[in-house]
């Protein structure tokens, strides 16, 4: 059996305390055990967990979203990310199907599960869910115009006496979310022109299969992400005696 080299990452001086900064929204069941297995490989890499989602796409998947402290996280990242985090899923086996596993960076319309990610993009337009409903509400979209040690100050335009501030807090909180907009894709473009390895797309918008830059809203999926091959659970293999099917990479 043959073993592939996982790619060195330059983690360069990272503040630890930026690392291990805590996640005020986090998951939930089997999503929860996967995020408690794959945090501490990440830190180690240097990168910060951001969500992990399991869902029904091609069986199952599991998506883990991850990052930099900066925001940023290249394929080649994603690639060496991927086959750091998969050898511990085996060993800790959280699932017991075959699934695939995705790694990919947060991408513009990003989630915000840190006090830091909201204090980044007071001034953004966002999306905010509550688990328990606030004045009888519990979907908020609006301008974030403030954060404070409990809470997220978001403006809602649209309610029918006008503009009024909503302070939403952090501990409610189920989803909270970047609403892609043209000027968020603006800025995006503006912002780090140069960046290697992108040809010119800032990290945020990644690139397509095949090297063609996707930008959000023009097909695609615009986020840089890595699709290991689907992991077969041995076990299962070994009692009903067959085979574990070789998997076939799917493409973009």
């Amino acid at each position: 059996m043959t073993t592939e080299a996982t790619p060195v990452i330059n983690t360069g001086q990272i503040d630890s305390a930026v690392l291990t900064e805590p996640r005020l929204i986090a998951e939930t069941g089997v999503a929860a055990r996967i995020a408690a297995i794959v945090a501490p490989v990440l830190i180690d890499l240097g990168f910060r967990l951001v969500r992990v989602k399991v869902s029904g796409l091609d069986g199952c998947t599991v998506q883990i979203m991850a990052e930099r402290p900066d925001g940023t996280m290249a394929i080649e990242e994603c690639e060496a990310v991927s086959r750091a985090i998969s050898p511990v899923l085996d060993v800790a086996d959280p699932i017991d199907r075959a699934y695939r596993l995705e790694i990919s960076s947060p991408g513009l319309d990003r989630p915000l599960v840190r006090r830091s990610d909201f204090e980044r993009h007071i001034g953004e337009i966002v999306k905010i869910e509550l688990g328990v409903a606030l004045e009888g509400q519990r979907r908020y979209r609006g301008n974030l115009v403030g954060v404070d040690d409990l809470a997220a100050r978001v403006s809602i335009e649209d309610r029918p006496d006008g503009a009024a501030d909503a302070q939403l807090p952090f501990d409610d909180m189920t989803d909270a979310r970047l609403v892609l907009t043209d000027a968020l894709i603006a800025a995006a473009l503006r912002r780090d022109k140069s960046f290697p390895g992108t040809a010119g797309v800032p990290p945020a918008l990644g690139r397509r299969a095949g090297g063609t830059p996707a930008v959000p809203g023009k097909g695609g999926d615009p986020r840089p992400r890595y699709d290991h091959a689907s992991r077969q659970r041995m076990k299962n293999k070994r009692a009903s005696g067959t085979p574990p099917a070789a998997s076939q990479p799917e493409g973009e």
